[in-house]
């Protein structure tokens, strides 16, 4: 018996070869994300932002100018490194002085919890999903910038009144979720309130204690930015 050899697929024609190797495609696609990730201006008071190399970055550690809480930081850390990692443990402030800005905790480390939630030009952001060398020329706040004058956040305040803390890695990132909401929606009802905290995890079970003083937070809040 014949066999029919009609329907047999067909390979596709093997591509013309590039005369590009795979490592130096993915360094030539990392300088890209590098440089998309820079912005062209800053806004008054941020620090300038050096242009990217036309050989690009990395990988080793290259300086970068941040604002955090309202201050100018100076890191050198290499282009791969996580704007968590690099203000828990790169951070120099403005000198050779360490700086201690480790309120901001690394919990799952795949964006899903949001104990490492800061505000980024007045958004909320898991920083272990943001590369440092992107966060060049924005606004970024921290847990640690939210005392005012020696006095705590109103959010901060209820956190403690209302008991809603446990074993305390996931708290920083539910505060600054709970501010970022407050700032952007004074009015906001419980039920927006808790939506916006659903990107936070709290494993103990504190969660409605979260909820609770975020929501008693919001008349002191009123006016307060």
């Amino acid at each position: 018996m014949k066999r029919d050899h009609s329907r047999r697929a067909k390979r596709p024609p093997e591509p013309p070869a590039s005369g590009v190797s795979r490592r130096s495609f993915f360094q030539a696609l990392g300088a890209v994300g590098a440089a998309a990730g820079l912005p062209i201006g800053c806004a008054s008071g941020a620090p300038a932002v050096p242009p990217i190399p036309q050989e690009g970055v990395g990988p080793g550690p290259v300086p970068l100018a941040l604002r955090v809480n309202g201050k100018e930081v100076k890191v050198q850390v290499e282009p791969r490194v996580t704007l968590l990692d690099a203000l828990r443990d790169h951070l120099k402030l403005g000198s050779a002085d360490p700086v201690d800005l480790t309120g901001s905790k690394r919990v799952c480390d795949r964006g899903s919890c949001g104990a490492c939630t800061m505000i980024i030009d007045g958004k909320t952001v898991y920083s272990c999903t943001m590369l440092a060398i992107e966060a060049q020329g924005k606004e970024i706040r921290t847990v640690e910038g939210l005392e005012k004058d020696g006095k705590l956040h109103p959010v901060q305040e209820e956190f403690i009144a209302c008991d809603g803390m446990m074993c305390g890695f996931c708290t920083p990132g539910f505060i600054m979720t709970g501010v970022a909401c407050l700032e952007k929606s004074p009015n906001a009802t419980k039920d927006e309130i808790r939506k916006c905290l659903d990107g936070n995890i709290c494993r103990c079970g504190t969660q409605p204690r979260a909820l609770e003083a975020v929501v008693k937070a919001q008349p002191k809040m009123k006016g307060r930015r």
